[in-house]
């Protein structure tokens, strides 16, 4: 999908780091049992959510690194009126084309991309329309998926 300018290699892979932040709610407990922080849950959903990122091939994506290193932050939320934590990891992957890509940044968890490798892209007019259309498709399922998630039509 991606160009290459002249003199590049024709591998046509591009490498790029992803930052992912993984929200995690705390859930007070029954008297003393049953509760759970925030940066627990967060450190939880950020556990199940990679391990479906390690073990769930996503065609075209290979995961080469996975950065766990940056500490686990909490905020607070305005519209619920309590504390939200987020566990952050960063991937290293490669993948096979620019549209592989875009499920990383349809997300709710997506913060930065960083691309490492090629230096450079440059998309004729089909990969440009490939590129929107699988933006399109990725939104689209978001989308759908708010809408099951809160019930709206």
């Amino acid at each position: 999908m991606a160009g290459f300018g002249p003199g590049e290699n024709l591998a046509r892979e591009i490498k790029a780091k992803v930052r992912l932040d993984f929200k995690g709610v705390g859930r007070p407990g029954r008297l003393f049992f049953g509760g759970k922080s925030t940066d627990k849950a967060a450190e939880e959903a950020r556990e199940q959510q990679l391990a479906l990122l390690r073990y769930v091939p996503i065609q075209g994506i290979h995961i080469e690194d996975v950065d766990l290193s940056l500490d686990i932050y909490t905020v607070y939320d305005d519209v619920n009126n309590q504390e939200v934590a987020y566990a952050p990891v960063v991937l290293q992957l490669t993948a096979d084309t620019l549209e592989d890509l875009v499920r990383f940044v349809a997300r709710d968890d997506f913060r930065k991309i960083e691309i490492i490798a090629p230096p450079a892209l440059s998309l004729n007019k089909h990969e440009v329309e490939r590129l929107m259309f699988r933006v399109f498709e990725e939104f689209k399922k978001y989308r759908q998926h708010l809408e099951r998630k809160y019930n709206v039509r």
